[in-house]
């Protein structure tokens, strides 16, 4: 069934049949306008575009706080344990998440071209990098309309929000201004309710956002990361947290360059199988105890157990967007075991050197952290 489509069209010029791999290389040349470089060279640039795509879609969600439920799981369950300490704020995350990304990215494209980019992809890409070829395609996009103009200046004043509400302490941000009792909460709720009241200039009396198009929204989202939270304070309040505090004293003197990579492969492991909310959302209160135990700042084990199951790179099931990569018939289970294994690798490293030390700075692990035993 893998290129049924492909297979059809190609068969419908040909009048007859023929194997997936003929069907695919002539469907190729055509759609490149008869590319003369070998066929297996063109494969290649297209696995390798796909599972770009789907790599990046989740290494770019950690470089923000928004970018996946995950960060939002940690941001909650640490101001759930810790409601005293320094919350962790848009620009905090941005300021480490970003150029952890930004490692995790190049070491992304440094795997593709190892694995991908043979003799002759340069010449099977040039016919779409053309510049003559890139301002058709923009062409063909058309102006910009007067309601993607509105949701992108909202969206990049709520972005601007988030930055500046709280910068240093020597220099308060707008949040000062109601004594810091506005939160990323408040500014993504007062960007919302704008796109309900501008016009979208599309239909009379027809706005940006509507409660028709909103309830098309993935509210499970909010019932899930409830579900997170109600879980970590039962695992608290019941006393398991107490539990696994016992049963794991023996790691009191264990160095943290060794836990801190054990945590992320252990995190990374768990969600190829499940969900990385669910994992994350049962992992916090255990790394919580375990930082308890090693008498270390919460976040120096909490951040690397949450980043690392965000690397579900190895099987289809990990993420949405492994699924959709894999639907597309392009790939294959071994295509992503081959790409996502050193992937993985490398993303623990750069996680276990960067959350020692930028990691230390940024989140200011250092210091004193209240009510936090041991």
């Amino acid at each position: 069934m893998r290129h049924h489509g492909v297979r059809q069209h190609v068969d419908a010029q040909r009048g007859g049949g023929g194997d997936d791999d003929a069907c695919r290389h002539r469907n190729f040349a055509e759609a490149a306008g008869g590319w003369t470089v070998s066929a297996g060279s063109r494969i290649q640039v297209l696995q390798s575009g796909v599972l770009g795509v789907i790599y990046s879609a989740a290494v770019g969600g950690m470089s923000t706080l928004t970018g996946t439920g995950v960060n939002l799981i940690l941001v909650g369950m640490w101001k759930s344990y810790f409601p005293e300490a320094r919350p962790i704020s848009f620009n905090t995350w941005l300021f480490f998440g970003f150029p952890l990304a930004l490692c995790i990215f190049i070491a992304l494209w440094a795997i593709l071209c190892l694995l991908y980019c043979r003799k002759g992809s340069t010449q099977a890409l040039s016919a779409y990098m053309d510049k003559a070829h890139l301002k058709r395609e923009l062409d063909l996009l058309g102006p910009m309309a007067f309601a993607e103009k509105m949701v992108l200046a909202i969206f990049s004043m709520l972005i601007v929000l988030w930055m500046t509400r709280n910068l240093t302490d020597e220099i308060p941000g707008w949040g000062s201004l109601f004594n810091d009792r506005a939160g990323d909460g408040t500014a993504s709720v007062m960007m919302a309710t704008l796109l309900f009241i501008i016009p979208n200039k599309k239909q009379r009396g027809e706005k940006l956002m509507d409660w028709n198009k909103c309830k098309k929204l993935p509210w499970n989202i909010v019932l899930l990361l409830g579900a997170g939270f109600a879980i970590a304070d039962g695992v608290r309040t019941s006393g398991l947290a107490d539990v696994l505090s016992e049963m794991l004293e023996f790691l009191e003197k264990a160095p943290y360059w060794a836990i801190a990579p054990a945590v992320c492969l252990v995190g990374g492991t768990i969600t190829e199988f499940t969900s990385n909310n669910a994992t994350t959302t049962l992992l916090i209160p255990l790394l919580i105890q375990i930082a308890q135990n090693m008498h270390l700042h919460p976040l120096l084990l909490v951040i690397p157990g949450a980043i690392g199951s965000q690397f579900a790179f190895l099987l289809p099931t990990g993420t949405p967007s492994n699924i959709v990569g894999f639907t597309t018939g392009h790939i294959e289970i071994n295509d992503m075991l081959i790409t996502g294994a050193p992937l993985k690798i490398a993303g623990i490293l750069v996680l276990s050197i960067l959350m020692p030390t930028l990691g230390a700075f940024v989140f200011r692990t250092d210091e004193p952290l209240l009510n936090f035993g041991g």
